[in-house]
């Protein structure tokens, strides 16, 4: 019974879990809006607890396992259902990790989904219009309903993020037990799951931590208020591992409610920009980048993608790199899907494929398995983030990025791609030689090297301006080496 372990929840550990809820105030829609929102409107008010369980090892990997306890408000102006299982009238809730650490804002652990049951009707976020007593199957209008972490990390409610479409909040009630999947610990099994490496002090001098919780409702979808549902918290990770509950986490600060966790990276670097996009018909991205000089004559980019709610999901991300501009340190990182979510029926296992990166037609683009070639394939999937990024030997100047969708287009959603405005590498000044490659005063291995290494395509080395990289811009060089 829900009232019964609350109650128990709070008589052990009553005090944090307090602080926890009341360091936090609803704000309507985006943070940014005033009013009240028209409809059913679920938001994460507060994560006022965090839950440590067993590490385990896994394909020679340890991790840690935690859960994060969410506290949803109903701001909107109609009751929210919150039917149990297998009802599919109630909320999801996925929990995430991440890691700021060296000018990198990344994804490092999520967790499978969180079935709502039941909804207590309290006052976090204002005056409550209760719906029922006790645990009702209806969260009222202005009520919030704590879920612990002990709840939210509770297995036997968790089920795969593969099954919702969160653009809609919908979902089918026919998920697979993950036990029969993995051979996976059973204690780090879909919960909140980082490796223990991404947490160990000695390892991320300075880093700071953020978790995240989030809520999809198709009620609060076909409202169109589902563009407000995360808030994450600040939280810090203790010295000392134990090897019955891993890294001790304490929360820090607030619930920064309504924004999702990448809005922390500007709040870190001020010279970060954050943008929203909508894909018609879907759900939405968040871009975050930041570019910065080396000090050495080259520059660094750094992009995240999160996806809120598009169940289309990512499936490439290309930046424009003119011809002459010499890319080098190109990275990509995605969190790991596990216990077998994402995994579709008895097709493929790439979940966890990292994203390849190809330079060639004026772009860089990081790409996974294409959706009709494998629908398991690493995609950037809802309440995920994906990172990119790269050294280039010219400043930036505006460009617009291209996120291309991963599942086909809908008779709603017709979109390939989406633009998204960002900056990338200027257009190198022409050389003195065109055979000078790299621009530093001499035709040498250096400049051979770059030609080579760009054989076949244009661009780097096309010293003839043919289009391709061949054997005559290879003969224009050689006659014009000055070593």
């Amino acid at each position: 019974m829900k009232i019964g372990t609350l109650v128990g929840s709070l008589a052990l550990g009553g005090l944090a879990v307090f602080i926890g809820q009341m360091n936090a105030t609803a704000l309507p829609q985006d943070g940014s809006e005033g009013g009240v929102s028209a409809g059913p409107d679920v938001i994460v008010g507060a994560i006022p607890d965090v839950a440590r369980y067993a590490p385990g090892t896994f394909n020679s990997v340890e991790y840690a396992s935690y859960a994060i306890g969410t506290t949803s408000c109903n701001i909107g102006t109609t009751q929210l259902q919150w039917q149990p299982m297998p009802s599919t009238l109630h909320p999801t809730i996925p929990q995430n990790m991440y890691r700021y650490s060296n000018g990198r804002f990344e994804q490092i652990g999520l967790s499978w989904i969180k079935h709502g049951f039941c909804a207590l009707q309290q006052t976090l976020c204002g005056t409550c219009t209760p719906a029922g007593s006790g645990c009702p199957t209806v969260l009222g209008v202005g009520c919030s309903d704590p879920y612990t972490a002990s709840l939210n990390g509770d297995q036997g409610d968790l089920k795969s993020r593969r099954g919702v479409n969160a653009a809609t909040g919908s979902f089918g009630s026919n998920y697979s037990d993950p036990s029969a999947e993995t051979a996976e610990p059973t204690s780090i099994r879909e919960r909140l799951r980082v490796k223990r490496s991404d947490l160990n002090p000695s390892s991320n001098p300075g880093a700071q931590y953020f978790v995240e919780g989030q809520y999809a409702h198709p009620d609060d979808a076909a409202g169109g208020n589902d563009d407000n549902n995360c808030s994450y918290r600040k939280v810090t990770v203790g010295t000392t591992w134990s090897t019955s509950q891993g890294y001790p986490l304490t929360l820090s600060g607030s619930t920064i409610q309504q924004q999702p966790a990448i809005n922390a990276w500007q709040t870190i670097q001020t010279d970060v920009t954050t943008r929203e996009y909508d894909v018609v018909g879907d759900g939405r991205f968040v871009f975050a980048y930041r570019t910065s000089d080396n000090g050495n004559g080259t520059w660094h980019y750094e992009y995240a993608v999160f996806n809120m709610n598009s169940h289309r999901s990512g499936g490439s991300f290309s930046i424009p790199v003119p011809a002459g501009v010499v890319v080098t340190n190109i990275g990509f990182n995605s969190p790991e899907y596990h216990s077998g979510d994402q995994k579709a029926g008895t097709g493929g296992y790439n979940q966890n494929t990292p994203w390849t990166a190809t330079v060639a037609n004026g772009m860089i683009t990081w790409s996974g398995v294409p959706y009709a070639t494998d629908q398991s394939a690493n995609a950037l999937r809802w309440s995920t983030m994906f990172n990119f990024r790269f050294d280039a030997n010219q400043p930036p100047q505006s460009a617009n990025a291209s996120l291309g969708l991963f599942r086909p287009a809908t008779s709603s959603s017709t979109a390939t791609a989406v633009s998204m405005a960002s900056r990338g590498p200027s257009v190198p000044p022409p050389p003195s030689n065109p055979s000078d490659l790299n621009n530093d005063g001499s035709v040498n291995g250096a400049d051979l090297a770059a030609l080579l290494g760009n054989w076949g395509n244009s661009g780097m080395g096309d010293v003839d301006n043919s289009g391709l990289v061949d054997g005559a811009d290879l003969a224009a060089l050689l006659s014009a080496w000055t070593a």
